[in-house]
């Protein structure tokens, strides 16, 4: 299926590594001109050279970004603007989890992790929409958490502001439209950096890594039996950001391997 991408343009934040940098390498191999930003400078060299490498570094704009700075934000929108003159995909992808409890959530912690989960969004669409605006399939796609619809009680305060991104989604979708569409994909545990750091520190050493993520999908409940990869993330972004979803806006798609309990 031609998804009618090629010679779109694309921004990833997050998209130094998993399922950003995933996204990126996909939105190439379709035809499309990316530009990826970090905050880590070195990382962003390394993801960039690994894009350039395989897809031309014409096709490849790098810039370091703190997705909550508003002047850093402006500043890569401007690169962009000058690099590719439109832009047909804002792919808001940059956030982490806060684990805590409410009784031990700081009022400082509630504040950092509401900023980070609202103008990590708010920020970027604000700074690309003019861009946005240029085109004649333009997508925005916000890359959520499961949380936002099942909270978890050790991640209370992460879950409320997935909760209220979310919300944000679809309050953009009917805003902005007809002329840019707004999704998101909901995320149940994707294998990352971080699982990969959990599974050397396993006890049990001989213990293959198979072994072990079949164990922790079952007890994280996953019926799929295993977790997610940023490739199969990034294949439901990069559709959902095509012309080929062109009659869809204001939805989430689920990808956790049927771990969600709500209908």
């Amino acid at each position: 299926m031609d998804l009618g991408l090629a010679g779109r343009a694309a921004v990833v934040t997050g998209g130094t590594s998993g399922i950003g940098l995933a996204a990126a390498g996909l939105f190439l191999a379709e035809g499309a001109r990316v530009a990826i930003c970090g905050r880590d400078a070195g990382r962003l060299d390394a993801a960039a050279g690994a894009l350039a490498a395989k897809h031309g570094a014409e096709n490849v704009l790098a810039r370091v970004c703190n997705v909550t700075s508003n002047a850093d934000v402006s500043a890569f929108a401007r690169a962009v603007g000058e690099w590719a003159g439109t832009l047909d995909v804002l792919v808001n992808n940059a956030g982490e989890g806060r684990m805590s409890a409410f009784a031990d959530t700081t009022d400082e912690q509630w504040r950092a992790e509401l900023e980070l989960k609202f103008f990590s969004q708010i920020y970027p669409v604000r700074a690309f929409k003019p861009l946005l605006d240029k085109s004649d399939a333009a997508a925005i796609l916000s890359v959520n958490s499961l949380l936002a619809y099942q909270p978890e009680p050790y991640m209370v305060c992460t879950s409320a502001a997935r909760a209220g991104a979310q919300s944000l989604v679809k309050s953009l979708a009917n805003e902005f439209a007809p002329g840019i569409r707004v999704n998101s994909v909901v995320l149940g545990l994707i294998d990352s950096g971080q699982w990969e750091r959990r599974f050397q520190a396993r006890p049990e050493k001989a213990q293959s890594r198979a072994e072990w993520m079949t164990a922790l999908a079952a007890t994280k409940h996953i019926p799929a039996g295993r977790l997610g990869s940023p490739a199969e993330v990034a294949r439901a972004i990069v559709f959902l950001c095509s012309p080929a979803a062109g009659f869809i806006t204001g939805a989430s798609l689920e990808v956790s391997g049927g771990t969600s309990r709500y209908i």
